[in-house]
């Protein structure tokens, strides 16, 4: 059995953020599954209790066009559409396995669902790293106030009240 029908950078070209959740949208979905989009489409309204507002939902007129206009590899007519498209967030990829039955479809979704993972994990790992240097910079902070007030000080004018010290004539 072949797990790599598909590069993960296929896959990762494929997701979008819309609405603030990363999606696949139903046409990509279709293509990397080896089904017309129809069919796709098809077996989710069929099963439409599977597929939540948090698992798929229908982009509107707006974000469709504002969509399309980002993606360069459509064609000049990309602004109209019959059809807004459906947006998939990783547990409705993963519902798809269960609506979609065919091989391709089920290795193409485990494939998919690996790549949401590994792009979730890198994710922990700038926040994980950006905390570190956080508190690096609140450290370091602190050890250059000390720096910064012991050059000041060396740097100030002499205190004229103090007395001399030497011989005077």
């Amino acid at each position: 059995m072949d797990m790599s029908l598909v590069p993960s950078e296929r896959i990762e070209q494929r997701i979008f953020v819309i609405r603030g959740r990363k999606v696949m949208l139903d046409a990509d979905l279709a293509e990397l599954y080896g089904v017309p989009t129809k069919v796709l489409k098809q077996a989710v309204k069929r099963n439409s209790e599977r597929f939540p507002e948090d698992f798929m939902f229908i982009l509107t007129v707006y974000e469709a066009r504002n969509l399309r206009s980002q993606i360069v590899t459509l064609g000049e007519d990309s602004t109209h559409f019959r059809w807004r498209p459906m947006a998939f967030t990783e547990q409705g990829v993963a519902m798809l396995s269960s609506v979609l039955k065919s091989e391709r479809a089920i290795l193409v979704n485990i494939q998919i669902i690996r790549v949401f993972t590994r792009m979730r994990e890198m994710i922990q790992g700038y926040k994980d790293l950006l905390e570190k240097v956080e508190a690096m910079e609140k450290t370091y902070d602190e050890q250059f106030v000390t720096v910064f007030e012991a050059l000041r000080h060396l740097l100030s004018e002499p205190d004229s009240s103090q007395d001399e010290i030497g011989f005077k004539s």
